[in-house]
């Protein structure tokens, strides 16, 4: 039964490192697809380093001052069945040999131990010093010599009967201040690879800290906790027990007083620098490891859960259990990422890239056919939030105009006086004896006139709305992101439709108006007639007047001085009668009319500007607003009209033209032999786009083909 789990549990881990190798070949950053992985987390000093290799049991990593790490290392351990003598004991139970004797065997070449990197495949490295030469090597190749980090990872698996199967992320270490030739923000860029990783909530955190120091102070727990305050995926890893001052003990960390972890704590003994110095093995390591952990009163009683090798146990069966539970909605996630990039894939021509003739037509269909829906209302992807399309058009006629017309006032422009001018100038020679309609002509027409301007403002709006129809059609239509060239062609050639087809519209809508004004219909059935008019305004004047007189009570008589006007009285009468024109003089002082009588009675010249100089006579106020109400009547009669008219125009002659002829436009300026070739040119951006959304597909796919037998 142990047998069984062990297999399966190599089998579900060894999943996860296909499926890592998969999608690292097409790049870490490409999918949304979180892969279960134990991310190695620690400051520069806390002994990251010297714990990875006690698990592997070898040396293999790079070592020095500053920034060693600089690329996440995704380290996959396969454990692999001896098939020679030669092969070493396992870790936890190497046997040590005498200072320096097995330093040879370390470095000989094992034919059951070798590491393999993911950029170097079929080549196998027996010599881990040259597995250490090449990360050093690959590294420098990406990041340069000096200490610059990149985020792409270094994927290295080790394949050996001595370690157990697991897969690790060893990332750089934390640091805090610039040293030698570090970038400035050295800390910001590490800080911000490092959560990139242990954010996702598919990760692992194996916060290393060393054990002789606080454990508040630990960058790596500190971090942890910002990502996974609760501690549930957190497991802390205590170095350097050995180094603790005498006395101490993490026995409180390891109950979890301290800073509880869901996954505990697991204190291990590292090689010391002297150790390392002399090369000496770390399967010595490790049995002194054994022994320290066995001999110290604190630990005695648990060293079965303590150091590297229970280390190992204990992270393999978390990662196996923490890829048992993902696992389904990474087959979800990997279902979902096929089907979205395979769509994207055909909407670039699938993978060769298809760019026949056939294509234009179809391109003209498809947006001939949107652009009608659009115009319709009858898209499915109705928009809930904003007018669009038809629906901005209908706005544009029925309220921006609608209101733009019916708020024109027929006299804002012209005041009392200017319409009594009008009424003189429109009688000639002889005054006029009733109100003419030669001025109702001269003034209706001036002010319909006025209608020119916003009608011809609502021509140019619908006409913007209709290019920003094509701008959407442009976005959204997928050929049009493949082949730069025909979408530049699809803008000309419906822009220069839609400007052909806005001079027959701005054209009738303007002789709509020169319509209007060319010919007054006052028979028209909503107009006022004269007679009625005169009838309103001279009910409106009675009213404003004062009440006539009235008899004495008493004798039934009128009071002295009502009687004919005061003309009954022996007072002096009215010398002064205004004359037809008295309103175009100012009036005449007592001073000035004596000196007049005084001087010859010869006439003066009239000046050369004849204005009006005095209020409105009875008689003129009477005519102007007879001739306001008229005014009134027919102008919003023709207001009534345009209303109604000009949409109808506008649709006759630019939007329904539009939708009926504009595919017929663009077959006969783009379906030509002699321009398909340069209109179905791709971009580079697409050709290398379709170059990655093909390999994503088949990475997803070959993940899909992984997956479905777990």
């Amino acid at each position: 039964m142990a047998a069984k789990s062990s297999g399966l549990g190599l089998e579900i881990v060894g999943t996860i490192n296909k499926l890592q190798d998969v999608f690292t070949t097409v790049g870490s950053n490409s999918t949304q697809i979180d892969l279960p992985q134990i991310c190695v987390l620690g400051s520069q000093s806390s002994g990251k380093s010297s714990v990875l290799e006690n698990i592997v049991g070898r040396d293999f990593l790079p070592r020095g001052s500053g920034i060693v790490t600089r690329r996440p290392l995704v380290l996959q351990l396969i454990n692999r069945p001896a098939t020679s003598a030669a092969s070493a004991p396992a870790t936890n139970g190497a046997t040590p040999q005498p200072n320096g004797t097995e330093k040879a065997a370390d470095k000989g070449a094992n034919p059951d131990e070798w590491g393999e990197f993911l950029h170097l495949p079929g080549e196998k490295f027996h010599d881990f010093n040259k597995i250490r030469d090449e990360i050093v090597r690959d590294t420098e190749a990406k990041t340069g010599r000096n200490a610059g980090i990149s985020p792409q990872p270094i994927n290295l698996r080790i394949f050996s009967p001595n370690v157990l199967t697991l897969t690790l992320v060893d990332l750089p270490g934390i640091t805090k201040v610039p040293v030698g030739d570090q970038p400035k923000d050295i800390e910001k860029q590490i800080r911000d690879m490092l959560f990139k990783y242990i954010s996702k909530p598919a990760c692992i955190i194996l916060a290393v800290t060393a054990a002789n120091q606080d454990l508040a102070n630990s960058e790596g727990l500190k971090m942890a906790r910002e990502v996974d305050p609760e501690g549930n995926r957190t497991i802390g890893v205590l170095t350097k027990v050995d180094l603790m001052d005498a006395g101490t003990d993490v026995v409180d960390i390891l109950a979890g007083r301290i800073i509880p972890l869901r996954l505990g704590y697991v204190p291990v003994v590292n090689r010391g620098q002297r150790d390392i110095d002399t090369n000496r093995p770390i399967a010595y390591a490790l049995e002194k490891e054994k022994e320290f952990f066995e001999n110290h009163p604190s630990y005695r009683g648990k060293a079965n859960y303590c150091g590297t090798p229970f280390l190992a146990y204990k992270l393999n069966s978390i990662l196996k259990l923490h890829i048992h539970n993902t696992l389904p909605d990474i087959k979800a996630r990997i279902t979902q990422q096929l089907q979205r990039y395979t769509a994207e894939l055909q909407s670039l021509g699938g993978p060769l890239g298809d760019n026949s003739a056939n294509l234009v037509l179809s391109v003209i269909t498809e947006f001939t056919t949107e652009f009608r829906t659009i115009i319709d209302g009858n898209t499915n992807d109705l928009a809930v939030n904003e007018l669009s399309g038809g629906a901005r058009i209908s706005f544009v006629f029925h309220e921006l105009f609608n209101n733009g017309i019916k708020n024109i006032d027929p006299f804002d422009q012209s005041q009392d006086g200017d319409i009594r001018t009008i009424l003189y100038n429109s009688s000639g020679s002889t005054p006029a004896l009733f109100v003419g309609t030669a001025a109702f002509d001269v003034i209706v027409k001036k002010q319909i006139l006025r209608l020119e301007d916003p009608s011809l403002k609502c021509c140019q709006l619908v006409y913007d709305e209709l290019i920003r129809i094509l701008g959407q059609l442009l976005a959204k239509i997928q050929a049009f992101r493949r082949f730069p060239a025909l979408r530049e062609r699809f803008n000309s050639v419906v822009v220069n439709f839609f400007k052909t087809s806005m001079t027959p519209t701005t054209k009738l809508v303007s002789d709509m108006v020169a319509m209007q004004a060319c010919y007054i219909n006052t028979t028209h059935p909503d107009f006022i007639n004269g007679h009625k008019a005169m009838s309103i305004v001279n009910e409106r004047l009675s009213a404003n007047k004062p009440p006539p007189p009235t008899a004495d009570p008493k004798s039934g008589k009128l009071a002295p001085g009502q009687i004919n006007n005061n003309r009954d009285l022996d007072v002096e009468p009215k010398k002064d009668e205004p004359s037809f024109f008295g309103s175009f003089f100012a009036p005449k002082t007592k001073g000035s009319s004596k000196k007049a009588a005084n001087t010859s009675s010869t006439m003066e010249a009239p000046p050369a500007v004849i204005r009006p100089q005095a209020a409105l006579s009875d008689r003129e106020v009477m005519e102007t607003e007879v001739i306001k109400l008229l005014i009134h009547s027919y102008f919003n009669i023709v207001k009534r009209e345009m209303i109604d008219m000009v949409p109808k125009a506008i649709s006759l002659t630019l939007i329904s033209h539009s939708t009926n002829n504009l595919q017929q436009e663009l077959l006969q300026q783009l379906y030509k032999p002699e321009v398909l070739g340069e209109l179905l040119k791709e971009s580079e951006h697409v050709v290398q786009r379709r170059k990655e959304v093909t390999s994503m597909v088949a990475a997803l796919n070959k993940a899909e083909e992984i997956v479905a037998g777990v």
